[in-house]
């Protein structure tokens, strides 16, 4: 008799535990899962790629990275840090500072860097560009003082 309702209390708890979840669970799950999909940061490690020039706000010239050097940039939560290997000094060119993103606007304001970035910093610290941010790349535009465009950096994440 034990033997026989252990197994109807299997039974039941099987047949309880398979039950449908509830729409609006499955509904929210779907809302949280789009909403990921399009909550792109820009925390993260990005290698420059290349850049583009541009003329009447066209790109007219591009050309890539690979044979001059190597630039990684990293973004936390609030900071940046950016660094160049060059083969011909490999301390010279690399900038810290924190970032701002908003609205299409990366603004970045650079504490220190190396020798070269230190003396560029003490004349001009803040930076802005107009930025074209995916899930895995990203334009930072430099605009000339009447808001056109005149050469992108472009980066891909690879963290």
């Amino acid at each position: 008799m034990k033997f026989k309702l252990l197994i109807l209390s299997m039974a039941v708890l099987l047949v309880y535990s398979c039950k449908d979840q509830p729409n609006s669970d499955v509904e929210t799950s779907e809302a949280e899962t789009e909403l990921k999909k399009n909550n792109i940061s820009l925390k993260g490690t990005w290698e420059l790629k290349g850049f583009y020039n541009y003329k009447d706000n066209v790109v007219v010239d591009s050309f890539s990275n690979n044979t001059i050097s190597r630039q990684i940039k990293m973004y936390s939560d609030s900071k940046v840090m950016w660094c160049k290997l060059l083969k011909s000094d490999s301390i010279e060119f690399f900038g810290y500072g924190s970032y701002n993103y908003n609205d299409g606007k990366l603004t970045e304001v650079l504490d220190f860097g190396s020798a070269f970035m230190n003396q560029v910093i003490e004349e001009n610290k803040e930076f802005n560009f107009q930025l074209e941010l995916s899930e895995d790349r990203f334009e930072q535009i430099e605009l000339d003082e009447d808001g056109n465009k005149i050469y992108s950096e472009n980066y891909v994440r690879i963290e």
